[in-house]
């Protein structure tokens, strides 16, 4: 688990290239950060070292508290609960949140249990009954997206959706895997083939139709479910969008990729930061052969090129985010950030475990969880090879 309190920074607040792009909500970032350090941080203390995920009712509690104080779905419009606030700032939060070391602080943001952007499109009765809750903090939900012989192909669905011409219901038929949060969500975004176009429904978890099939214990302690669809029967209204959002799923769920990518490739950089300092507040304490082990190139080498490649991966982060905010959301940016931080935040993160050698392998040390941690950081929201695909058309090159 990662520790309750960050290790001292590895460079002076202020001083990195990457904090002039930090300086337009550096009151936000800092008024998070208290709130992490004042009311989260005693409570991740104690929290038992050997566990890796905090209670799901503790979750509950941080998301509601953070939503409640204006952070969790801060991107979101006032009406619905949120501040209203830009993208950069919400990438800036789950930065401060993956640097802070504090594992109870990614559940302070929105993840794949909160809001989704996908649920914009929505009726206004459905942005009312489903989206205002989550925004707020009330209710959590799921993606059943991903399909068991997909993959990364998250669209090449084999799970349909078909209307009972008798009863005007829709029916709908399938698997969906590696869905987080399906045991606690009050509701799930299934996104199904209708006449072969991708078509998102919303579907409350009570549904006698649906079930929770086989569960799968992620690396780092986090569950994830198989969903069975089966022949599971909605109202014509269920169509996320009613009628215009039939077949309207794919390219209403771009815009959610290439966020969701660019929050990922935030906390990635967060992770990283947190690792490299862990790693240098160890290189200047610790003592081999009568010298810090700081002194000693090799060791320097693991912790300069860490900063190097965190500095960039943050760079190129911002960057990307302030194009969102300036209407430039160009999926190949986001691929571009979220490949970039989560193999950067993997070689950080690994040299910081061997500067620390055999301390950091031991279970219950921060970086020993982190090492399982981030490696599923390559994977989720598509893999790092799905990520050059991305970049690699965008140059004309697929």
């Amino acid at each position: 688990m990662m520790s309750a309190a960050p290790a001292g920074p590895a460079v002076r607040s202020g001083t990195t290239p990457s904090s002039v792009l930090e300086n337009g909500c550096r009151e936000l970032v800092d008024s998070f950060e208290s709130f992490i350090r004042r009311e989260l941080a005693p409570l991740a203390a104690e929290l038992p070292e050997t566990a890796d995920l905090p209670p799901a009712d503790l979750r509950d509690y941080v998301r509601r508290r953070s939503a409640a104080l204006g952070f969790y779905a801060g991107d979101y419009p006032e009406e619905l609960g949120g501040a209203g606030m830009p993208f950069t700032a919400v990438v800036l939060l789950h930065h401060a949140a993956g640097r802070s070391g504090c594992p109870l602080a990614p559940y302070a943001l929105a993840g794949s249990d909160g809001p989704s952007p996908l649920l914009l499109q929505g009726t206004e009765e459905q942005i009312a009954r489903y989206l205002a809750p989550l925004v707020r903090g009330e209710a959590t939900r799921c993606l059943a997206l991903t399909e068991p012989h997909a993959g990364s192909d998250a669209f090449r669905l084999t799970s349909t959706g078909q209307r009972d011409t008798a009863t005007g219901e829709w029916v709908l038929s399938g698997r969906k895997t590696f869905v987080s949060n399906a045991d606690r969500a009050d509701f799930a975004l299934a996104v199904v083939s209708v006449d072969g176009e991708a078509t998102a429904f919303i579907v409350d978890m009570d549904n006698p139709g649906l079930r929770i099939g086989q569960r799968y214990e992620g690396m780092s302690g986090e569950p994830m479910f198989e969903l069975i669809l089966d022949e599971l029967r909605l109202l014509a209204d269920a169509v996320i969008g009613g009628e215009d959002g039939v077949g309207a799923a794919m390219g209403n769920g771009i815009d959610s990729l290439s966020r969701g990518r660019l929050v990922v490739a935030a906390m990635c950089n967060g992770i990283a930061e947190h690792a490299l300092a862990q790693g240098v507040a160890y290189a200047r304490e610790r003592r081999a052969f009568g010298e810090r082990i700081g002194s000693y190139q090799h060791v320097q080498e693991h912790l300069v090129s860490s900063r190097a490649e965190v500095e960039s991966a943050k760079l190129l982060t911002l960057a990307c985010a302030q194009l969102v905010d300036a209407g430039a959301e160009a999926p190949e940016n986001a691929a571009l950030a979220k490949l970039t931080s989560s193999e950067t935040a993997v070689r950080v993160v690994d040299r910081a475990l061997q500067v620390h050698g055999a301390t950091g392998w031991v279970r219950g040390h921060p970086l020993e969880f982190l090492y399982r941690y981030v490696r599923m950081m390559t994977i989720i929201e598509g893999t790092s090879e799905i990520q050059k695909v991305i970049v690699a058309r965008a140059m004309g090159l697929g």
